[in-house]
């Protein structure tokens, strides 16, 4: 019986290790084909790929992955469809592509939809012979881009050309103070919306007035100063098409530890932190992108959109939805200018006035009013050095 016990016992030892054995080599055959995959883009150049908060489980997005077959194959006969002659080759791949993104479930994620998109893209491309230089973003709404610039002659095309690249039926440009070449990029460009107004009036200004042009369901906003690839900024415009009301651009991550943060990170937390949404951390209208619905801009009205702190407060006042769905890295690609720079500059004083603005507006609301008989500085005092 002895015996039998330790033979048994023997030969289950050397079963375990034959199979060990077999473990470590299939993990050192999946070792070796990972390293022989070709790189992607952004592993080749060391960048991470675009930040979004849309990803969900591997488990859910497999539930809501659409056959990509019937896209491809979409795809294909639309590109059977264009003709050489055809005004837009983007315009068309892009229209196309909207009447088929309508087969698409509601709870689709962003990444899955644009799977979807790039499937019909494929298929257009191997059909028509011409690459679409599109973003295939499934919109079930209108959706429009307001750009504001002032002297961005540099940068304001290719601002124009990535907008192109989006599902948008309007942009707006507004021109403020400009004294460059500026207009003239403008109107190097189709399709454009232009409002101009030839003394500076500033960018929240701006952001008002091109509010105001447009009736899209999601309006997205941009500076003509920095060249944001229509990738980074589609994620803005999804959200908003799936039932956000305000998007903003998550930048938390970004920041320093809050001791070494400056006075306008600090203020913007405060005043997320006061409305109830410390879990927006410093995001704030003040940075771009950023994207709204009809029904925020509606809500709030146009001109709340001069002092963004104080739009984004009426927004959390009313019962909005406030997100940051996804990361542009904007900090390190935000033009500096004289006004911009040094401690205590032009626009931290400017910043730090509207979210003061903001919370004198939340704090002077009936349900929010401070207490009449706040007892003074004296008092406090008298109570602190009491023994």
């Amino acid at each position: 019986m002895g015996d039998y016990t330790i033979e048994t016992a023997t030969s289950e030892v050397t079963a375990m290790k034959t199979r060990s054995g077999v473990r470590a080599k299939r993990q050192t055959r999946a070792k070796r084909m990972a390293a022989s995959r070709p790189l992607s883009r952004n592993q080749a150049e060391g960048k991470r790929a675009p930040r979004t908060n849309f990803g969900r489980s591997r488990r859910n997005v497999r539930k809501v992955m659409p056959d990509l077959r019937p896209f491809w194959r979409a795809g294909q006969l639309a590109g059977n469809q264009f003709r050489e002659d055809a005004d837009n080759l983007n315009k068309h791949a892009s229209d196309t592509w909207q009447v088929h993104a309508a087969n698409l479930p509601e709870q689709i994620s962003y990444e899955s939809a644009l799977q979807a998109g790039r499937a019909f893209v494929q298929g257009y491309a191997k059909s028509s012979g011409y690459l679409p230089e599109i973003v295939p973003l499934p919109l079930r709404h209108v959706a429009a881009a307001v750009v504001c610039a002032c002297n961005e002659e540099s940068t304001l095309g290719q601002v124009l050309v990535q907008l192109g690249r989006l599902p948008l039926r309007d942009i707006v440009v507004v021109l403020n103070g400009t004294t460059d070449n500026s207009l003239e990029r403008v109107l190097e460009q189709p399709g454009i919306t232009l409002v101009y107004e030839p003394e500076r009036a500033g960018h929240d200004v701006g952001r008002a007035l091109g509010a105001k042009m447009t009736d899209a369901e999601s309006v997205l906003f941009v500076d003509g100063d920095m060249v944001i690839p229509a990738e980074q900024l589609a994620p803005f415009l999804f959200a908003i098409d799936r039932g956000q009301d305000v998007a903003l651009n998550d930048l938390t991550s970004l920041l320093p530890p809050f001791a070494k943060q400056d006075e306008v990170s600090r203020i913007k937390a405060y005043l997320n932190h006061t409305l109830g949404r410390r879990d927006l951390g410093s995001n704030s209208m003040t940075a771009v992108p950023h994207a709204l619905s009809r029904r925020m801009i509606q809500a709030v009205k146009p001109a709340s959109l001069v002092v963004p702190p104080k739009a984004q407060m009426l927004a959390i006042k009313q019962g909005l939805k406030v997100s940051a769905p996804c990361q542009v890295d904007v900090i390190r690609s935000n033009r500096l200018r004289a006004g911009n720079t040094g401690s205590g500059n032009d626009v931290a004083r400017l910043i730090l006035g509207d979210h003061l603005e903001a919370l004198a507006s939340w704090m002077g609301t009936s349900e929010h009013a401070l207490r009449t008989n706040l007892p003074s500085r004296a008092e406090v005092a008298y109570r602190r050095n009491v023994r």
